[in-house]
């Protein structure tokens, strides 16, 4: 194997320290051709489709991907903006309000990029582009509240699939999930309370969390208890009664079961039972896409109003709210401690010296092969 290696490095710096700012993806237009693109990988990926390859592999190309993009490409227009993606513009604005806060405090050795693990930017991408700033350790920062190995874990997946290629591997850290962290819960209760105080309370608060097969969490995937833990420390932070607010799961995939109760279901329960106001937040989404913008505050608001319900109110995602981005800092900030760069000796600066010297001098006068006769 032919390892990568970045530009020269620079010995007389001290290491530079890199944080991937991962997501979801998104495609690249809201085009048929686009999401096939876009889709291929992320309904191959085995972590978000746990099924023996020759048996879901035909199904996918045969069937989903003749079928499935052209449908999501009308949903994705929906959502689509001058900038793109929602799901990528918001990514990216956090990224560099990381970068921002975090030199404040650190130092310029400090960079962020975003990968998307799925799509452009990639996470092999982001993580070369790091490299190529000098940096020597990485914390990969998956913008997922919640863990699990469908998401989570195949950010990480992708990372230590492309570090595996490089000739110098970095210093790694990861944030693996932030589902129950006081400012978390904090950002989600002030959010839906400013709403709350300019238009006033729901009858009901439902908490919809992206689902995954129930098979998953038997077999181990924590999940589903971390949203539940979720819910209820933001029911307990915003003084709400229990009675009125459900945990529920969307975005189902396939025919198998998956985490109950279902969002759509219930929403088309409450909206036949009369409910003249139901507000929906998704705390298990960063920052909003397709998922929430299309789903909950389109598909699922007709549900509510044609099973007879009165108003359904999306509550947006935390998105570039001021909170969200001080408690994304902090928690990095937490993971980053020690890796604070330190004054590098005399002797070391005249060691890079030497280092640099020699380093020039073996590629103006590289050695002849091992093995080569003399």
């Amino acid at each position: 194997m032919r390892y990568w290696s970045p530009s020269r490095p620079s010995h007389r710096q001290p290491p530079a320290v890199g944080i991937l700012v991962a997501n979801l993806g998104t495609p690249d237009a809201p085009t048929a051709s686009a999401l096939r693109r876009y889709l291929r990988p992320f309904l191959s990926d085995p972590r978000v489709i746990e099924l023996p390859r020759w048996r879901w592999l035909p199904i996918l190309e045969l069937f989903v991907l003749t079928t499935r993009p052209r449908k999501s490409a009308l949903l994705y227009r929906e959502v689509w903006t001058e900038g793109g993606s929602p799901l990528l513009h918001y990514t990216r604005v956090i990224a560099d309000a990381l970068e921002t806060r975090l030199r404040a405090g650190l130092g310029e050795h400090v960079h962020t990029a975003v990968g998307m693990r799925y799509g452009d930017p990639s996470v092999a991408g982001a993580l070369r582009h790091l490299a190529e700033k000098g940096c020597r350790r990485i914390l990969v920062f998956p913008l997922y509240p919640h863990y699990s190995g469908t998401s989570g874990g195949s950010v990480f997946d992708a990372v230590f699939e492309e570090l595996r290629r490089w000739r110098w591997v970095p210093e790694l850290r990861t944030v693996s999930s932030y589902h129950d962290e006081p400012g978390y819960v904090a950002a989600l209760a002030a959010s839906i309370r400013e709403r709350w105080d300019a238009d006033g309370v729901p009858e009901r608060l439902l908490l919809s969390f992206h689902g995954i097969p129930l098979r998953y969490f038997r077999a181990g995937d924590p999940y589903y208890c971390q949203c539940q833990k979720t819910g209820r420390l933001l029911r307990q932070a915003l003084g709400w009664p229990e009675e009125r607010t459900l945990v529920t799961f969307q975005s189902l995939f396939g025919r198998e079961e998956w985490l109950q109760p279902y969002t759509a279901q219930t929403v088309r329960r409450l909206g036949a039972q009369g409910l003249e106001r139901l507000d929906v937040a998704c705390p298990g989404f960063a920052v909003d896409c397709l998922e929430t913008l299309e789903e909950i505050d389109g598909q699922n608001r007709r549900f509510f109003v044609e099973a007879g319900g009165g108003e359904l109110r999306y509550l947006p995602c935390l998105n570039d709210r001021e909170e969200h981005l001080e408690l994304l800092a902090g928690l990095a900030r937490r993971h980053l401690a020690g890796w604070e760069p330190t004054p590098e000796p005399e002797a070391t600066q005249e060691a890079a010296t030497r280092m640099e010297r020699a380093q020039a001098q073996a590629e103006r006068y590289p050695s002849p092969a091992l093995g080569s006769a003399p």
